[in-house]
C-alpha cells in the first residue's frame, strides 16, 4: 500500500543508521537551542569533510574484504610531502598538491601489492604501512610542521561559495557521488561486492580478484591523499602529527554505516550516513557538556582571585557579572551565570572566605 514508504525502510544497510542519525538531531536540538541552527550545520560539514573523503576510499577496502590501519598516517605523509615539495623542492603548489596525491596512492599500491603478491594479511600489511608513513612524514621535515602556504590555498577551506559551499567540501561531494555511482552502476563496484562475499567464486567467474585489491587499497591511498591536502588547506599547515588516529575514526564511520568487516556489504550512502553521525555526536557532546567544563573551569579560575573576591559586598554580583563576561563572553545568559554565582559563593565557603 505504501511501496515508497518501504523502500525508504529498506534502504540497503543504511536505513537504521539514517534513523539513528535523525534521532540523534533531534535529541541535541532540544538539548541546545543552537544544535539546528545554520552555522552549526556548516560547522559539521567542515569538520566532516577529511574523514568523509578517508571514508569513501575505506568503504572499497571493507567491501572486498580488507581494512587499511594505514590511511591516517597515509594523509600525514600527504600532506608532509606537499609541504616539502612546496619548500623544499621549489615545484609549483598545483604541481606539488597532485605529487602528494600520487604519494598516498602509491603507499596504498604497496599495501595492495603486500597483500596480493606477499600474501600478509591485510592488518599486518597495513600496520606496517601505518609505521612506515608516519616515520617518512616525521624525516621528511625532521618533525617540525611546514607553514607559509599562500592565501589562495587556504582559502580552498575557508571561503565559502553561495553562502556554504568551500572547495574542499565541494570535492568531498563530488566523490561520495562518484563513488556512489560506481559501486552500484558499474561492473568494477558489482565485483568488489564479488570478491568480498567469496574471493575464490570471484575468481571463478573470471574477475582478476589480485588487481581488484591492488586497485582497491590504490584508491583509498589516493582518497588518504586528497584529504591530506584538504587539511592542510583547512589547518594552513602540514603537520606530521596530522591523522593520527583518523584511521579508527574511518572505519567506524564505515561499519556504522552498515558495511560488514567480513566484506561482501557496504555503501557510499551508508558510510556518508555514518560519517555524519560521528560528527553530530562530536558537535552535539561538545554543546551538550559544554556546561559542565564551562563550571568546573571557573571554579578553578577562582582560586588565584581569593583575595580580589574578598571585597565583595551585598552589591557585588554586578562586579563578578562583569569578571565573569569578560572571562566567558559568550555565555552571558542570567540562568548560567546565576549557576556561577552560586557555584562562586559555595566554593568560597569551602575555602573558609565569608561574605556575600
Amino acid at each position: 500500500m505504501y511501496p515508497h514508504m518501504k523502500r525508504f525502510f529498506q534502504f540497503g544497510e543504511a536505513g537504521g543508521p539514517f534513523i539513528g542519525l535523525i534521532l540523534l538531531c533531534v535529541v541535541f536540538s532540544l538539548a541546545s537551542e543552537h544544535f539546528l541552527s545554520a552555522r552549526n550545520a556548516l560547522n559539521i560539514l567542515d569538520q566532516v569533510t577529511v574523514l568523509g573523503i578517508l571514508a569513501i576510499g575505506m568503504t572499497a577496502v571493507i567491501i572486498i574484504g580488507g581494512i587499511d590501519l594505514s590511511v591516517g598516517s597515509v594523509l600525514a605523509f600527504a600532506t608532509m610531502t606537499l609541504g616539502w615539495l612546496m619548500r623544499d623542492g621549489g615545484f609549483p603548489l598545483p604541481v606539488a598538491i597532485v605529487l602528494a596525491i600520487l604519494a598516498g596512492g602509491g603507499c596504498g599500491v604497496i599495501c595492495g601489492l603486500f597483500i596480493t603478491i606477499g600474501r600478509l594479511p591485510p592488518f599486518v600489511a597495513t600496520l606496517a604501512m601505518l609505521s612506515g608513513a608516519r616515520g617518512l612524514a616525521n624525516i621528511l621535515t625532521d618533525g617540525r610542521q611546514i607553514i607559509g602556504y599562500p592565501e589562495w590555498f587556504s582559502e580552498l577551506a575557508t571561503v565559502r561559495h553561495f553562502g556554504f559551499l568551500s572547495v574542499t567540501m565541494s570535492v568531498f561531494i563530488v566523490l561520495a557521488i562518484l563513488g556512489w555511482v560506481y559501486l552500484r552502476f558499474r561492473a568494477g563496484g558489482r565485483n568488489l561486492y564479488a570478491i568480498g562475499g567469496n574471493a575464490e567464486v570471484a575468481r571463478l567467474a573470471g574477475i582478476r580478484v589480485r588487481l581488484a585489491n591492488i586497485w582497491a587499497y590504490a584508491f583509498s591511498g589516493l582518497l588518504a591523499g586528497v584529504a591530506g591536502v584538504a587539511l592542510a588547506a583547512r589547518l594552513d599547515s602540514s603537520q606530521p602529527s596530522a591523522g593520527f588516529t583518523y584511521e579508527l575514526d574511518t572505519i567506524a564511520a564505515v561499519v556504522i554505516g552498515g558495511a560488514s568487516l567480513s566484506g561482501g556489504k557496504g555503501s557510499v550512502g551508508g558510510t556518508i550516513v555514518g560519517v555524519f553521525i560521528i560528527g553530530v555526536l562530536r558537535n552535539g557532546r561538545r554543546k551538550f557538556f559544554s556546561s559542565y567544563h564551562f563550571f568546573a573551569s571557573s571554579l578553578v579560575s577562582l582560586r588565584p582571585g581569593i583575595s580580589e573576591l574578598r571585597a565583595f559586598g551585598t552589591d557585588g554580583e554586578e562586579e563578578l557579572y562583569r569578571a565573569f563576561s569578560a572571562q566567558f563572553p559568550g555565555a552571558t545568559h542570567l540562568r548560567c551565570f546565576l549557576h556561577f554565582r552560586d557555584n562562586c559563593k559555595a566554593k568560597l565557603q569551602q575555602l573558609g572566605v565569608t561574605g556575600d
